[in-house]
């Protein structure tokens, strides 16, 4: 009769290298990307010098690329927003850094506190505010790299918008 205490493990089991998957030099899946930011997130010295605060426009600074994929970080003082968007083909991870933000879709409204992580598809539609009195910042992780950013009139409540194009 076997039971749980007949089972025994001889030696290390992570010296038997066929058990263990060899690490990824770069995410290629939606738990490796969130693992991704998350790791960015914990180690403020990769990113906290390189922050600013612009109150004419939203600041950001792409951080870190592989294949497929980029890392970009943003600041956001009170009252700025990214205005409706979706992301074209691109899926992602938002991850709020420091301070509050808003995430605002069809559904209603979310508030983003610092730690918070948003998974979202392509063709996500959505806007991003800081509603706070204090700024925020905030890492995305965009797979594949962000090729698009198509902007929206209407409001995010509204179930209906029309696309407005993006001028340069």
């Amino acid at each position: 009769m076997n039971s749980d205490s007949d089972l025994q493990i001889a030696g290390d089991i992570l010296e038997v290298p066929h058990l263990l998957q060899a690490p990824r030099e770069h995410p290629a899946t939606v738990a490796e990307f969130v693992g991704l930011a998350r790791s960015i997130a914990a180690d403020r010295s990769q990113w906290e010098h390189l922050v600013q605060y612009d109150a004419t426009t939203r600041w950001y600074h792409r951080l870190r690329s592989g294949p497929g994929y980029e890392v970009w970080l943003l600041s956001w003082v009170p009252g700025q927003g990214s205005g409706l968007h979706d992301h074209g083909r691109s899926s992602g991870v938002l991850t709020v850094l420091d301070g509050t933000l808003t995430e605002r879709t069809e559904r209603g409204a979310r508030v983003l506190a610092a730690g918070a992580q948003r998974v979202f598809a392509p063709g996500h539609l959505h806007e991003v505010v800081n509603d706070a009195l204090e700024p925020a910042v905030s890492l995305h992780v965009y797979h594949p790299g962000l090729t698009e950013m198509p902007m929206y009139t209407g409001r995010a409540c509204e179930a209906r918008v029309e696309p407005r194009p993006v001028t340069a």
